[in-house]
């Protein structure tokens, strides 16, 4: 596993909690695993569509319900997660959401025909909708602002080899034993996660975060499950069709409906009040648009080297690999300087990088080689990973910490409907660049006018982040805010065993009451 800087770990502890690993390690061990996981499940099943097509004697079309049910029960489940994290506790939640995503992938694996799949991809989304925000509650309760930024260096890994190490794992695994395995390979990983966070998770005894708020829940998972189906399925049935229509207006006018309720419910399911705070709203925004040129660029990769060049599987795998290096390369700065000179500066002149690259690769063309390819992957890498960082750890930056479970399932709505958003958005700007019947293979000058439009969006999105408002987000990441400073506690952490977020520092939340 990581091994962390000793500057993040606690004092010397007290010979009683000396028995046990310090929850500023056990925390970030299994969030690594927890992502890692959830990340690479989702890049990795659809390498082995083909195959599973064959098996149920179906055309790789048909499996679309394998690849769209995922994303849209992930979507109706992250409302609710918050709730669970503040009344169960982070150790009850985040493990049981990962005991039902081992078991669902074993299920997947074993699945005798297509539906029996399709039933239990919609238990892995389930399931994953409730691990992304209860792993980033753990974190953000267990660490500093200040701390973060040096964590999130550490914590990026996963984040990064994940995506760009799933296509070649499955093809390896799907080449060489079966389909079956890329759901099978989740247990490996995933098993000793469950164990060893069940003997060293700090665990608590759950608190009364209010009167569950069904109206809120039905209202939101619905809206949020109509809206990812229309955007999944539009660049595939065509934005024109009434299916994807129907379910897009019904989720635009459902989710209307679910802000006016949550804005007037004394103990809201999303706490939608958060976005008044606007350092809060402003890096959701920016994480918002910034998502759809940088994931679609990563999506895009893969399917100019197989479609436009003619590359093998295996040859986009390790094309594409290098820019996990180059965002590795620079999260060792970005822990550096965000203290010193802000997020404003750092995301801003990241976007306007990307957009830089975007345009080189706007240049490649069916004679392009692999190694410039590789290289101008590797320039992206560095150029998204002064993106991740800074937008995460400022957007909690202001808010008080009983706040941290609601703003964590805010901000993975928002990841979420960004990272589907960019497929939908470079599938669509290939079928207008496709003359004659959608079905046709693009032509080089199509994926020419995708790159150049995530160009021009990344561009856009600079010009917003330059706008930031980053001196709270400074002052906190130099430990000098008022829940820092107040109290004899200040700048000093405690381990807590029964805290809200199962292990949350003691010192910490006293003085966000207490300022």
């Amino acid at each position: 596993m990581l091994s962390l800087p000793r500057r993040l770990l606690p004092s010397r502890p007290s010979s009683l909690r000396s028995r046990r690993p310090s929850q500023r390690l056990v925390v970030p061990v299994v969030c690594v695993c927890v992502t890692f996981i959830a990340i690479a499940d989702g890049a990795i099943t659809t390498v082995a569509l083909p195959s599973i097509a064959r098996q149920f004697h179906l055309t790789t079309a048909a499996l679309d319900g394998v690849v769209v049910v995922y994303p849209v029960c992930l979507a109706m489940a992250i409302p609710a997660s918050a709730w669970l994290v503040e009344r169960f506790g982070g150790k009850r939640v985040l493990l049981t959401a990962l005991t039902g995503f081992l078991a669902s992938s074993l299920l997947c694996g074993a699945a005798a025909d297509l539906g029996q799949l399709v039933a239990f991809r919609a238990i892995q989304g389930v399931s994953a909708g409730v691990l992304f925000p209860a792993s980033a509650a753990l974190l953000f309760a267990t660490f500093t602002t200040a701390e973060q930024v040096r964590l999130q260096r550490y914590m990026i890994v996963p984040q990064q080899i994940a995506p760009a190490a799933a296509p070649v794992v499955g093809g390896l695994l799907v080449d060489h034993l079966s389909w079956r395995w890329v759901f099978y390979v989740n247990l490996p990983v995933g098993l000793p996660a469950v164990l060893f966070g069940a003997l060293f998770l700090a665990g608590h005894r759950g608190a009364r975060p209010g009167r569950f708020d069904l109206p809120g829940l039905l209202l939101s998972a619905a809206a949020l499950g109509a809206l990812m189906y229309g955007v999944c399925e539009g660049p595939n049935r065509g934005w024109t069709d009434p299916a994807v229509l129907t379910t897009l207006a019904l989720g635009t006018v459902l989710l209307a409906v679910a802000v006016a309720v949550e804005l007037r419910t004394t103990a809201p399911l999303l706490k939608l009040r958060l976005f008044a705070d606007r350092l809060f709203r402003d890096t959701n925004l920016i994480n918002l648009v910034g998502l759809v040129p940088i994931m679609g660029a990563l999506y895009l990769g893969p399917l100019f080297l197989q479609q436009a060049q003619g590359r093998s599987a295996l040859e986009s795998g390790t094309s594409t690999f290098p820019e996990a290096f180059g965002v590795l390369l620079t999260v060792q700065a970005v822990g550096v300087l965000y203290a010193r000179i802000g997020p404003r500066i750092i995301v801003g002149c990241s976007l306007v990088a990307v957009s830089a690259v975007l345009l080189l690769f706007a240049t490649c063309d069916a004679d392009t080689g692999l190694w410039t390819f590789r290289a101008y992957m590797f320039l992206f890498g560095i150029a998204i990973g002064g993106f991740f960082i800074p937008t995460t750890v400022a957007s909690l930056a202001t808010l008080p910490r009983e706040d941290i479970a609601q703003a964590s399932t805010l901000n993975t709505v928002v990841r979420q409907t960004g990272g589907a958003l960019a497929p939908a958005a470079v599938t669509t700007v290939l079928v207008l660049g496709t003359p004659g019947a959608a079905a046709a293979d693009p032509p080089v000058t199509a994926y020419r006018y995708a790159y150049l439009a995530l160009a021009a969006l990344a561009a856009l999105t600079a010009v917003l982040a330059f706008t930031l408002p980053d001196g709270p987000a400074r002052a906190a990441a130099r430990g000098t805010t008022a829940a820092h400073r107040s109290g004899p506690t200040a700048g000093r952490r405690e381990e807590a065993d029964d805290g809200p977020y199962g292990g949350a520092p003691r010192g910490t939340r006293e003085s966000t009451h207490g300022g």
